[in-house]
């Protein structure tokens, strides 16, 4: 499977920090933090070091203090999830839900709801694992020197450092794979359910091409031969005679602007009847309908009728919408994936720091993908290529759009990790055919993604061996 695959737009899982997240997107960014755990038998209090840049020795104590006493609250699988893990996750969540500034639920339905995620991480990890996929050594690598540059220390110092943790450095590797099989299977696996027929392809065009046909724009003058609400019949079939003739003359040549300055009841008559440039959604429906096929110059053939009264239609310009001709943009990132050893906040702050040695001429963006970015795009120096809207993660795209050519985005925050954007290039392309169905296709399937990611989890928490455990009494 391709590296860049994950980035491509496909659920909307988590938004920009300027959004005050709801729970599910709490529970999210603290389990995005914390794939990567040791297994149950290395449990051991973390330290300011392991735990990242963000963490105090005050923090590492008091979770330390959380973890004395500690014991299993579930099997699944062959794996553990204990009590001191669940406390640890809750302060994530308590955390990031003050730096937020949202409201979080009862204690009790906070616990039920972290738990249930801390054994869907172990439900997914089993599942990534059993897929038989292997990871690039060089891009365990790249995270690990993520880690180690986090947290100011060389590979050596850090290899030190989790030997003094009590964490073997193999199971330390080992967890940073568990994380990026589960990212690549989930977008694999969920890709695979996703169904998207020719019919909805072409029903959704239809939708799109009606929406674009809102939005052309017309230019139109008429000629109005008003007919007063009360007029008799007799009245009404003078006034039809009266504009018959109106038309007689425009169509023997005579100018239309100058027969409706001279005998239009409408109050343009003084700019010829032009009525200005307006969208059709804008229009009389009547109007539209009349004028829709012609050419441009030509004259509606026959006179509308209305309750104003008799119109003398002409096309004087039209602006098509243009539903297929899209702006593209070139781009590329630089992608950190939090982890335990590197949360989320300190994958901000080190791509700020990668910002201001770009800025500032002190090493390109290139050269800092490819030292650092942990997705596919580092040996192209990040190069995400050319994307259509709709084709990324919205939070990405979002950052991207705001961004001119050769600016550099703010740390932003996705599903997949923490980004740092540099916009290349934009144009401006009509797609094809093939382009059109395959932008409308990737649309569809992003609106189906988190149905079908829930199916998918539901499917393989049926298949788990799931085993809770009641606290000791003693």
């Amino acid at each position: 499977m391709n590296d860049l695959t994950p980035l491509r737009r496909t659920t909307d899982q988590h938004r920009l920090p300027a959004r005050v997240p709801k729970l599910r997107d709490l529970l999210l960014l603290a389990a995005t933090a914390a794939l990567a755990l040791p297994s149950a038998a290395q449990l051991r209090a973390p330290s300011a070091t392991t735990q990242g840049v963000g963490s105090s020795p005050t923090r590492a104590a008091a979770a330390s203090a959380g973890l004395r006493g500690d014991y299993i609250l579930a099997i699944v699988n062959q794996e553990l999830v204990t009590a001191g893990e669940l406390a640890l996750r809750m302060q994530r969540v308590r955390d990031a839900s003050e730096r937020a500034g949202s409201t979080l639920p009862p204690e009790s339905e906070l616990r039920s709801q972290v738990l249930k995620v801390l054994i869907d991480e172990r439900v997914l990890v089993t599942a990534a694992r059993e897929t038989g996929q292997r990871v690039d050594e060089a891009e365990i690598d790249r995270a690990v020197n993520n880690v180690a540059a986090q947290n100011q220390l060389s590979q050596a110092q850090l290899r030190a450092r989790l030997q003094a943790e009590g964490v073997d450095y193999g199971r330390f590797r080992s967890n940073l794979r568990d994380q990026i099989l589960v990212e690549r299977t989930r977008e694999r696996e969920v890709q695979t359910r996703i169904r998207i027929t020719d019919a909805d392809i072409d029903a959704e065009i239809t939708r799109q091409r009606a929406e674009a046909g809102n939005a052309t724009e017309y230019n139109i003058a008429q000629i109005l031969v008003a007919v007063p609400e009360t007029a008799t019949v007799t009245q009404a079939m003078e006034m039809r005679i009266r504009a018959e003739g109106l038309m007689a003359r425009v169509r023997a040549g005579e100018a239309f602007e100058a027969v409706a300055r001279s005998a239009s009841d409408d109050a343009n008559k003084g700019q010829g009847g032009v009525i200005g440039m307006r969208p059709a959604d804008r229009l009389p429906d009547v109007f539209v309908t009349k004028v829709k096929d012609l050419q441009v110059g030509a004259i509606a053939p026959e006179m509308l009728r209305t309750g104003a009264g008799f119109h003398i239609l002409k096309l004087v310009e039209r602006r098509d919408a243009e539903a297929f001709k899209v702006s593209q943009t070139r781009v590329r990132h630089i992608l950190l994936r939090p982890s335990a050893q590197l949360s989320e906040q300190a994958a901000i702050q080190r791509l700020e720091g990668f910002k201001s040695q770009i800025a500032s001429g002190k090493a390109t963006f290139e050269d800092m993908a490819r030292q650092n970015s942990e997705d596919g795009s580092a040996a192209g120096g990040g190069d995400l290529g050319w994307t259509s809207p709709g084709s990324l993660v919205p939070e990405f795209e979002k950052a991207m759009n705001d961004l001119p050519a050769g600016g550099l985005s703010e740390p932003i925050v996705s599903r997949f990790g923490v980004h740092l954007i540099q916009v290349v290039d934009r144009r401006d392309i009509e797609l094809d055919a093939r382009q059109q169905r395959e932008q409308v296709r990737n649309a569809l399937k992003e609106r189906k993604y988190e149905a079908a990611y829930d199916d998918w989890l539901d499917e393989l928490r049926a298949r788990a061996y799931i085993e809770m455990r009641e606290p000791p009494t003693t």
